[in-house]
């Protein structure tokens, strides 16, 4: 056997802390260049990063990528208030797939493993050291002593193999996510009570970075799962350094810090998740006080944000906001094509996000393994378009969006959609918009009642497998255009099990090609990572994952 600590990095030079009286974004992207690249079709709408900007990031760099040290007179009886854009879908990592629902969990659950406080290194965290076979096809994991879930249960292998069964041989419908974590894993095998085996199907590069994810992987006390019938979502009950007090639907997650927590204490004794889901009223919530930490900004609030002497949490997105045609209903590939052409990309992003997206050349973001900027998407062609559409007899359709702001889409679905149907009636095509709120949105997918639906994700752990396995899950939840192929299925899981390199990379790439030129997606955007935060919240970190992990984070 030998001992491997396999983590993937992702950049955090490009974070940036912009507080009141900094430069503002609007010299990023003036209003003039905005317009001459949609006149031009230019792939990019922003202008080089001032001087200023430049300094800045390069003088809190370091203070991005690692939680500081706590003060020790720090007020340990405090009240941290985060507001989102949505109501949580639920608080079982089981059984929920949404950032609403993650960053709640993650204050209150663990899994094996840890990323680093910025990055997608891969740490240890309930499993203190881990072997990998030289085939890759058996990891053992040597769990951490003496620790105690929320309601006391103790944690140990027996544990870990109860929460892997649950999501493999016990699997139920609703746990979409545990093919992402756990899809190929043939067995969990109890060696001792702190050391737990898990045999491969096959040789899977990302395996380690998945058990570090937020959904899916996290531990759950089998005692509290049982007592409430294999579901967790209103009675979450975990490892981590706060535990659940109550959750008033639509308002607000309320948890409060866990005094047995084996590691070291959070800082604040209560943790607050808001709901409100309008970015105006959400921006006016933490400029007068009412909450410390918001999420969801648009370019819209920006200056109003920093003027109020509030700061913001800038980082590169890893992400991807597109549109999915639904292949069981729009099956002519040349129709896709066509619709794809009618839409100008640089031109909508720089018109909706106003520099705090950057064109989608590809599924995954610039700064990750696997991309390429080789690939081709279709390109912005509307007289092809409406050519095409016209002999094709397409003269109306339906699409399918979400009304709340999205993490990937900070203008909202229904902007989104309106955008994209002022171009699709350019070439003769009247397109019915149906909206919901996210969480009917959700519930609304599986029916497959729409010809197109517009969507986005989050990378959960820094790998290409994680966004690519989107088009080959069986869940129409998960892979909304609903695409089977078997030849993107094989080269996915040849893929997954190459080590990194330029060979992996290469894959993946291909991959992106055989999906543009299907036209199963129209990638759009990958949104910046914004949250907006007051001057004294001090060890605030927005993850690459989407996440923020609270449990040192404070009011000076």
């Amino acid at each position: 056997m030998k001992k491997r600590l396999l983590g993937l990095f992702l950049c955090t030079a490009l974070a940036v802390t912009v507080a009141s009286g900094c430069t503002k974004k609007n010299e990023v992207l003036e209003s003039s260049q905005a317009a001459a690249a949609a006149e031009s079709g230019s792939e990019g709408a922003a202008s080089e990063e001032t001087e200023a900007q430049v300094e800045q990031k390069e003088a809190t760099e370091e203070m991005l990528r690692a939680f500081a040290d706590v003060p020790e007179d720090v007020d340990r009886e405090q009240t941290i208030t985060y507001a989102q854009g949505a109501d949580p879908r639920g608080l079982d990592p089981a059984l929920v797939d949404d950032g609403e629902s993650s960053k709640p969990i993650v204050q209150m659950y663990e899994g094996l493993l840890k990323f680093g406080d910025s990055t997608t290194e891969v740490e240890p965290c309930l499993a203190e050291s881990w072997d990998i076979s030289d085939d890759g096809l058996t990891y053992t994991f040597h769990l951490r002593e003496g620790v105690k879930f929320h309601d006391g249960t103790d944690f140990n292998a027996e544990a870990v193999k109860y929460n892997v069964d649950r999501q493999t041989v016990n699997a139920t419908a609703d746990m979409a996510y545990g093919s992402f974590v756990y899809g190929d894993v043939a067995e969990c095998n109890v060696i001792d009570d702190y050391t737990v085996e898990f045999v491969l199907n096959k040789a899977v590069t990302p395996f380690l970075n998945n058990l570090a994810m937020s959904l899916a992987a996290p531990m759950v006390s089998p005692t509290a799962c049982e007592a409430n019938n294999n579901n967790l979502n209103e009675n979450p009950c975990g490892t981590g350094p706060y535990k659940f007090v109550r959750w008033d639907k639509n308002e607000s997650v309320v948890m409060e810090r866990f005094d047995d927590y084996w590691g070291e204490a959070p800082v604040a004794k209560t943790i607050v998740f808001r709901t409100i889901t309008d970015n105006s009223a959400r921006v006016v919530a933490l400029t007068n006080g009412e909450v410390d930490i918001i999420d969801g900004i648009d370019a819209n609030v920006v200056d109003q944000i920093t003027s109020a002497g509030c700061k913001l949490y800038q980082t590169e997105g890893m992400n991807i906001n597109y549109l999915a045609y639904n292949m069981d209903r729009m099956t002519d590939p040349e129709v896709r094509k066509a619709l794809s052409e009618a839409i100008n990309v640089p031109e909508l992003v720089a018109s909706l996000y106003q520099g705090y997206a950057s064109e989608a050349n590809s599924i995954l973001p610039s700064f990750m393994p696997g991309y390429s900027a080789d690939v081709k998407q279709t390109a912005y062609n509307p007289e092809e378009a409406q050519q095409i559409l016209a002999d094709k007899g397409i003269t109306s359709l339906k699409l399918m969006t979400y009304t709340n702001p999205r993490p990937y889409n900070t203008a909202t679905g229904q902007t989104l959609a309106e955008a994209l149907q002022g171009y699709w009636a350019q070439v003769g095509v009247d397109v019915t918009i149906d909206s919901y709120d996210w969480t009917t949105y959700k519930e609304r997918i599986p029916s497959g009642d729409y010809d197109m639906c517009l969507y986005g994700w989050i990378g959960d752990n820094g790998d290409p497998d994680n966004f690519m396995y989107l088009l080959a899950h069986e869940d129409p939840t998960m892979n909304v255009a609903n695409y089977k192929n078997e030849e993107f299925n094989e080269m996915l899981s040849a893929a997954a099990a190459l080590p990194n390199g330029d060979e992996r990379n290469a894959a993946y790439a291909e991959m992106e090609q055989l999906v543009a030129d299907d036209n199963v997606w129209l990638p759009i955007s990958h949104q910046q990572n914004l949250s907006g935060y007051v001057s004294n919240v001090q060890n605030y970190i927005a993850h690459p994952t989407g996440n923020v992990y609270l449990a040192k984070t404070y009011k000076n």
